[in-house]
């Protein structure tokens, strides 16, 4: 294993100009592991920005396939990493070795589609409309458009995913697809697995001939608003808690040039259970959903957190089966102390509320996690009670039981944002339900029918995102590649000669790009 210094990366080289320390644990005893890290001080954080601001103008204007072998590299090099690696990860994390690798190939598979999205040009957005200087009664200009990077983005770890939402995860990927340097916030939660990733990812910089300033990473508490009001940022990426997203978002609208800040925060993700198919397969929903619920000890962003289900003989059976199932769960270790103090306080919130039944779920241990199932008054969400609107981040569930579909209806228009909505349906059900669709799809990001939200596929049409406060900006995604739009702008050349084009709007498409010409998709050149 490579040493592990506790240092800043800032623009290719260390840096420990802080005198605070901080340590790493290991997440299933507490103890201390071996590794100290150097809390960034302002001059740092700044200079983590000026070095990204640096090597923004080389670095967008490289082209596509300079990127995309670029990020090829470091899914090589984090590929590289050996087992000391895999084991660091899941010391840091308590997460298990099968996980912690499955991780690693989606992180190192992101990038690579990433490095497609690059070669295949799309994202560019090319688009031409020739002079018409024969046009009555006013002639045309040369108008042509195309997409480059906004500028540096500030990027925050999560905490659930120590690799593919975190150090080179989704928003790191993308953000360097689209051409932009990147200044890293690592997780406290494990910095030394942050310390090997980045390291790859600068092995990789120099071994493509990138910028020196195109990644850095900084450690430490309270840096992240000193980085958000950087003049030099220009974009944020953030996974994590609503109290955090928001803090991140008003500070980037109050800056004197305000930045976009795409945050992924809360979702309690609810499953819509309806009748036929409790009737025909209640037993193996409820085996279903227990699963799902306590996956990765409940630690998903999409992990559900509310079940809705009509009054029925049906449910009623479902629900005493999911109860046993989930009453039979065993405790998990969570990714940290901290992670385990909020399920506590999530659990105390939600027990302390009179309109609130505990249905199963033995009293919570020191260290671990024990699973819980609550069932709540369905009027706690008619009357717009936040109490059920907020997510227990671990393995936690509510149910609810709605008196028909009326009052269904009346429940969902309640929601909040989310980043998914589960029908568990039989073709009956869609029949006699399919009011619905138009309802949800005003809520959430991602619609799932007989399927569970934990696991989230990483492709071109998948969307994590939803309306607030499951994200700041809707119109986004954090996972797949339309994540790469979040971090480009439109820039328009008019009446420019050919030569002093960028080349992806030049006549010949040296790029063979599929453009937008004239109204018609062509990669034909332009005589």
């Amino acid at each position: 294993m490579s040493a592990i210094l506790g240092q800043q990366f800032i623009d290719g080289q260390r840096s420990a100009l802080g005198g605070e320390a901080l340590q790493s644990f290991d997440a299933s005893t507490g103890q201390a592991l071996p590794y100290v890290f150097h809390q960034a001080n302002d001059q740092e954080v700044k200079l983590a920005v000026t070095a990204a601001s640096r090597a923004f103008a080389p670095f967008r204007q490289l082209l596509p396939l300079r990127r995309a072998e670029f990020l090829g590299a470091i899914a090589d090099e984090i590929d590289a990493l050996g087992d000391d690696f895999i084991a660091l990860v899941c010391q840091e994390t308590a997460l298990p070795e099968g996980r912690i690798r499955g991780e690693r190939n989606r992180t190192t598979g992101q990038l690579r589609l990433f490095a497609q999205v690059l070669l295949r040009g799309d994202f560019l957005g090319a688009r031409i409309d020739q002079a018409q200087p024969e046009r009555t009664p006013l002639p045309r200009q040369d108008i042509r458009q195309y997409r480059i990077g906004v500028g540096p983005v500030a990027v925050f770890g999560a905490s659930n995913f120590p690799l593919a939402f975190s150090t080179a995860g989704g928003d790191t990927a993308s953000a360097l697809a689209a051409g932009c340097p990147v200044v890293f916030k690592a997780h406290s939660g494990h910095m030394a697995t942050a310390d090997r990733v980045a390291g790859a990812i600068v092995r990789a910089a120099q071994r493509t001939g990138m910028p020196s300033g195109v990644f850095n990473m900084i450690y430490g508490a309270g840096v992240g608003q000193g980085l958000v009001k950087a003049d030099g940022i220009k974009a944020v990426g953030f996974t994590g808690s609503l109290k955090g997203g928001r803090a991140l978002s008003d500070l980037a609208a109050a800056r004197p040039q305000p930045i976009p800040v795409f945050a992924e925060m809360s979702s309690i993700n609810p499953v819509i259970l309806l009748p036929e198919a409790l009737n025909t397969r209640g037993s193996q929903v409820a085996e279903e959903l227990t699963a799902s619920i306590n996956l990765g000890c409940g630690q998903f962003c999409t992990s559900p957190g509310l079940i809705i289900g009509l009054h029925s003989p049906q449910f009623s059976e479902f629900l005493d089966v999911f109860a046993q199932n989930m009453g039979s769960q065993p405790a998990q270790t969570m990714l940290n102390a901290g992670a385990l103090n909020s399920y506590r306080a999530g659990l105390q919130h939600i027990v302390a509320h009179e309109r609130v039944d505990h249905l199963a779920g033995q009293p919570q241990g020191k260290s671990k996690a024990q699973p819980q199932l609550f069932k709540a008054d369905v009027q706690l969400l008619l009357d717009g009670d936040p109490l059920l609107q907020e997510e227990i981040f671990g393995p936690a569930t509510v149910v609810v039981e709605v008196a028909d579909r009326h009052q269904l209806r009346a429940v969902l228009g309640s929601l909040h944002g989310q980043l998914t909505a589960t029908l568990i349906a039989d073709p009956a059900d869609l029949d006699r339900f399919g009011d619905l669709l138009p309802l949800l799809e005003d809520k959430v990001g991602r619609l799932l029918l007989n399927g569970y939200p934990t696991g989230v596929e990483v492709s071109d049409a998948m969307v994590h995102g939803g309306p607030y406060p499951a994200t700041s900006d809707a119109r986004g995604t954090s996972v797949g590649t339309l994540a790469i739009d979040r971090f480009l702008r439109p820039v328009c050349y008019q009446n420019y000669p050919d030569e002093y084009l960028p080349q992806a709007l030049q006549n010949a498409n040296p790029l063979s790009l599929n453009r937008l010409v004239d109204g018609q998709w062509s990669r034909a050149p332009l005589s």
